[in-house]
């Protein structure tokens, strides 16, 4: 059984910070930034191409629900919404979860790629293939 899944079923401990009958909200033990927390289905579910649209909205409704108490409570008025699905994508634990990570004046979490000059042609293309 996974990680995720042994705090889900209460075998080991967890930081709860919000809890419905389909997932759970947990403070990340790394705490990239203080307030880093994991939003978890309590199905197991590997990644986001597993994820249900009932899934999907029970997550987003815990996503909104801790970023307001991090906004109350922490003052975050930043946050980058991360996940990692599969092991290419830096994928650690499987069973899907969304970091909420809240940013700070000086913080040292780096999220950003450098940009680069778009290939409009290459997006056009692009966007014809999955459009059809």
């Amino acid at each position: 059984m996974c990680v995720f899944c042994k705090i889900v079923n209460g075998e080991i401990p967890g930081f709860k910070v919000y809890e419905n009958e389909l997932v759970i909200a947990i403070l990340d033990i790394s705490q990239a930034t203080k307030g880093h927390t994991l939003i978890i289905p309590k199905r197991h579910v590997q990644d986001v191409f597993e994820l249900t649209q009932e899934d999907a909205s029970a997550v987003m409704e815990a996503c909104l629900f801790v970023t307001k108490l991090l906004k109350d409570k922490l003052n975050v008025e930043n946050v980058n919404l991360v996940n990692n699905s599969g092991v290419l994508a830096g994928q650690s634990v499987m069973h899907f979860h969304l970091h909420v990570i809240p940013r700070y004046e000086g913080d040292e979490f780096n999220i950003n790629q450098p940009a680069h000059e778009p290939d409009f042609s290459a997006l056009k293309e692009l966007c014809d293939l999955l459009n059809n």
